[in-house]
């Protein structure tokens, strides 16, 4: 039997051992190479682009020759004003992307020995540039979707006579959050949360293109999609998989986003439920590449994010 490749050294390119035996200084070129790959790691001025650029070796910040302004690696970016320094920086994204199911806040802040509020705060940063990656993404080809509820739990009255029906939703909790995914197969995975589950119906329309297979299962709402695409649909009382319909890829999202709430985080408010959805998303999509690529994806990403709007609103905080 072939080897699974994330049992295999090609899948364990970057390590804490290594991040830290190389020390600062390699973590740093790091991310000098991965905000500037075009440059090889030269810094690019990012109010003007001018690439004549002066080192301030003893700050690590650089100086335009043209408009004069300061920067650093980290500027107008969401590390900006960060404190940590970049070989603790890159260790906490290697732990991050290392986690299959997620990571607590808690753990984090142990492992790094930081404050609970600085790894939360990081963590969060890290997820909304796995969110980016999709957020103009549009699916096509065979695309499933499904929805799932998250949160809520009404805790059951002891006495059996002063029990309720939890299913009904006047029993239910104000708290209860669905989230519905866009599952493209061999594709991207996007996630959005709702109140009830019939509201990605117009989630469904915005975000897959014309002329896509989309599969569903029974439930009664997602017909009103079978006037704009054409739809494979299969009921779970029936099979998992019939006649080549199955929305097995969403339920695996699922399974992963079960797992990480429940195991790591064990709670999760619903304005934060759609950052994690997210980075479950992101961690599917991206199952089958080395940590090492994952975590220079995540850095590359997190420039990315912010990159566009620098030049409209420079910083030069670092």
């Amino acid at each position: 039997m072939a080897q699974h490749f994330l049992l295999s050294a090609a899948a364990r390119t970057l390590s804490l051992k290594s991040i830290f035996s190389e020390g600062e200084e390699a973590a740093y070129r790091r991310f000098c190479q991965l905000r500037w790959p075009e440059t090889d790691g030269e810094p690019i001025c990012p109010a003007c682009g001018c690439v004549d650029v002066y080192d301030l070796t003893t700050r690590r910040r650089f100086k335009c020759a043209a408009c004069h302004r300061q920067f650093s690696v980290t500027s107008g970016t969401i590390f900006a004003s960060r404190k940590l320094a970049f070989v603790d920086l890159l260790g906490a994204i290697c732990l991050f992307v290392n986690a299959a199911k997620g990571l607590s806040a808690v753990q984090m802040s142990r492992d790094l020995d930081v404050q609970y509020k600085t790894a939360f705060v990081l963590m969060h940063k890290l997820r909304e540039a796995m969110k980016a990656e999709t957020r103009d993404a549009r699916l096509d080809g065979e695309v499933e979707v499904d929805g799932a509820a998250f949160g809520g739990h009404v805790r059951p009255a002891n006495l059996k006579e002063e029990r309720v029906d939890r299913r009904r939703r006047v029993n239910r909790s104000g708290k209860r959050r669905v989230v519905v995914v866009l599952r493209q197969r061999g594709g991207r995975t996007v996630t959005r949360i709702f109140l009830r589950e019939a509201q990605g119906v117009e989630f469904a329309r915005e975000r897959i293109a014309p002329d896509t297979v989309v599969s569903a299962d029974e439930v009664a709402h997602w017909d009103l999609l079978e006037t704009d695409f054409d739809m494979q649909r299969i009921n779970h009382s029936e099979g998992y998989s019939v006649g080549g319909a199955h929305t097995n890829l969403a339920e695996s999202f699922f399974s992963r986003l079960r797992r990480m709430i429940g195991g790591q985080h064990l709670k999760v408010e619903g304005r934060y439920l759609d950052a994690y959805a997210a980075h479950a998303a992101w961690l599917e999509d991206h199952r089958e590449e080395s940590n090492g690529h994952l975590a220079d994806c995540l850095i590359g990403g997190s420039y990315a994010l912010i990159w566009p709007s620098i030049s409209a609103r420079f910083s030069v905080r670092v």
